[in-house]
């Protein structure tokens, strides 16, 4: 399976899935850190984290999957949603939450 298969694989079979640095127990990285605690605070309770930092295939090959450039990245339901910037406008303005109930609530 290519790196670019095992990520599709991942994002596709999990609602909520944050490719970061460090775990969510252990953010190695402050912009990873503030996605999880946004998260936290959403009320998502069941998250897929992937360390991009125990993967270099992994690390590069999610840049070219969303063709974004940083990390981390958050997926929903195989869609891309955004890094840590973007994550943090939509959940300002209450849009984030309106992507996350419907994942939450069949939770």
């Amino acid at each position: 399976m290519s790196v670019q298969e095992q990520i599709h694989e991942t994002v596709t079979t999990n609602p909520i899935v944050l490719f970061m640095k460090g775990t969510s127990q252990f953010p190695q990285c402050g912009f990873s850190a503030k996605v999880v605690q946004i998260l936290k605070q959403s009320g998502v309770k069941s998250l897929v984290t992937v360390n991009v930092l125990a993967d270099e295939d992994i690390r590069n090959g999610i840049k070219e999957y969303a063709n974004w450039p940083t990390i981390p990245q958050l997926y929903v339901n195989g869609e891309f949603i955004g890094g840590c910037d973007i994550v943090s406008e939509m959940f300002a303005t209450g849009e984030l939450e309106k992507v996350l109930e419907p994942v939450i609530k069949a939770a």
